[in-house]
C-alpha cells in the first residue's frame, strides 16, 4: 500500500514542478541526485532558476530528509512547507563548475500528508537538482 500510495505522490510532484525563471537546464549542466530508490517521494533533476513542487503521501511516522544540489555559483535558498507551516528553511552554497548540497531531516511527524519545496534562485539561472526522501 505504501508504494503504490508513493508512486501516485511521486507523478503528482512530477506534475508540480514549476520552472519560473528560465527553462530546464541542458543535459550537460549535471545538476543532478542520485535515484532515491523505494524509499523517495519525490526526486527532480536539472532544473534552472526559481522554481518548487507540491507533493503528498508523506508518512508522518517516518523522518523525512530534503536534500537540494546546485551549481553556477552564487546560493539556492530551500523552504518547505507543511499543513500552513514553515518546517525547513537553509541556504545552499552553488560554486561554479562543482555540485554543491544541502540537506536536512526532519524528525517523524513533522511532515505529514501534502509539502511543498520552493527553490529560490534569486533570479540568476542556477541549476538545481532535489529529492525528499523517507527512509525506513
Amino acid at each position: 500500500m505504501r508504494r503504490a500510495r508513493t508512486l501516485g505522490a511521486a507523478a503528482l510532484a512530477v506534475c508540480a514542478v514549476t520552472g519560473l525563471g528560465a527553462g530546464p537546464a541542458a543535459a550537460a549542466d549535471g545538476v543532478a541526485l542520485p535515484y532515491p530508490g523505494p524509499d523517495g517521494l519525490v526526486w527532480v533533476n536539472d532544473r534552472v532558476g526559481d522554481g518548487g513542487l507540491v507533493s503528498g503521501g508523506a508518512w508522518a511516522s517516518l523522518p523525512t530528509v530534503l536534500t537540494v544540489a546546485c551549481e553556477g555559483g552564487g546560493t539556492v535558498r530551500v523552504t518547505m512547507r507543511t499543513e500552513q507551516a514553515e518546517v525547513a528553511a537553509f541556504t545552499v552554497d552553488c560554486p561554479v563548475g562543482t555540485t554543491g548540497l544541502g540537506s536536512v531531516t526532519l524528525a517523524p511527524g513533522v511532515v505529514q500528508g501534502s509539502f511543498s519545496v520552493y527553490v529560490d534562485a534569486g533570479g540568476a539561472p542556477l541549476g538545481w537538482a532535489l529529492q525528499v526522501v523517507q527512509p525506513e
